[in-house]
């Protein structure tokens, strides 16, 4: 038999200490499921491209006046020097585009329409974060109640969001917008129009949450992990809260990445018709509504909010299915 070959640094030289790094290198560590899902959304490039866009727009709008310091002008300022005074649209090609004026001028006033474009950004980010965050918490608290106890609460509760559903909620926010009075509840200005369309499209929209939270709670009131808890004297809460809650982020998380652009398309439609946050703060609804009178003389006037819009809402939708393939993969 022969001798065994003497190899420098081979297992039989190396120390426990070594072999036992190396066992422990080879350990499969096990994954939660959220990085799971991050793996899975991270191969997944539209969404990741939907999710770029949606951190730049939020630092958009963040540093508004930082950028409109560098780039444009004030936006309730207005240049009447850049108007054509006999037919009151833009002078110069393309809605008086310049490196001046990066998107033109509004007709009539020559108010800064870049710089308005990212102050819009601001209230239509605002206004949809809000009110989806109301909606949200309603949304959960009131399926999570519902589907955990059941009975006539579970009744109660469902006849409510019916009730919601069956509401005609545009018509109730143009009748709401339109009554309250410039000062109310200690507000006034944007902070109470801002305030009020919050309120309005986060409260009424809590019924459409609240029925998937209500199913999902249903299945996980019936899991082992729950009855293992009331084994061991957990109350109600204690089990809504730690137990169930943890396992709901995942749609939550879906749904409020979905719901958002229609937020910010319900804000718009509210401004565009007049009762959502007044002139001269800029909103891309406003500005889309006072852009109807003057695409003809100046495109780029509509072009640019709906632009804005479209972006918006297209990328917040690419990111909710990214999140929805990444969460649950067999629903594609």
């Amino acid at each position: 038999m022969t001798a065994p070959l003497d190899v420098p640094g081979s297992a039989a030289e190396a120390g426990p200490e070594t072999v036992l790094e190396g066992a422990e290198s080879s350990v499969i560590r096990g994954r939660s499921l959220g990085q799971i899902a991050w793996m899975r959304l991270k191969r997944d490039r539209i969404a990741m491209i939907g999710g770029i866009v949606i951190v730049l727009l939020i630092l958009v709008a963040i540093f508004a006046p930082l950028l409109v310091s560098w780039f444009g002008h004030d936006p309730a300022e207005w240049h009447r020097e850049k108007i054509d005074p006999a037919i009151q649209a833009p002078i110069g090609a393309f809605g008086g585009m310049s490196w001046d004026f990066l998107f033109g001028v509004e007709p009539t006033t020559g108010r800064d329409l870049f710089s308005r474009i990212l102050y819009g950004a601001r209230i239509s980010l605002l206004i949809a974060f809000f009110a989806t965050l109301l909606c949200v918490v309603l949304g959960t608290v009131m399926g999570m109640i519902a589907g955990f106890f059941g009975g006539w609460v579970d009744t109660v509760i469902s006849r409510l969001m019916d009730i919601f559903l069956a509401f005609p909620l545009l018509v109730f926010a143009l009748a709401l917008a339109g009554v309250i009075p410039d000062k109310a509840f200690g507000m006034s200005g944007d902070t109470l129009r801002i305030s009020l369309l919050v309120f309005i499209i986060g409260f009424f929209n809590w019924p459409y949450i609240g029925r998937i939270i209500r199913g999902q709670t249903l299945s996980l009131r019936e899991r082992e992990f729950v009855d293992a808890s009331r084994s061991l004297g957990a109350r109600s809460h204690t089990i809504l809260f730690k137990e169930i809650l943890p396992n709901l982020l995942a749609p939550i998380l879906v749904y409020s990445t979905l719901l958002i652009p229609s937020n910010i398309l319900f804000e718009a439609a509210l401004s565009f018709l007049g009762v959502g946050v007044r002139p001269p703060t800029p909103t891309w609804g406003g500005m889309l509504a006072e852009a109807v009178h003057n695409y003809d003389v100046a495109p780029n006037f509509m072009i640019f909010p709906g632009l804005a819009i479209f972006i918006t809402v297209l990328a917040f939708n690419l990111l909710g299915d990214g999140l929805r393939d990444a969460f649950d993969p067999k629903a594609r």
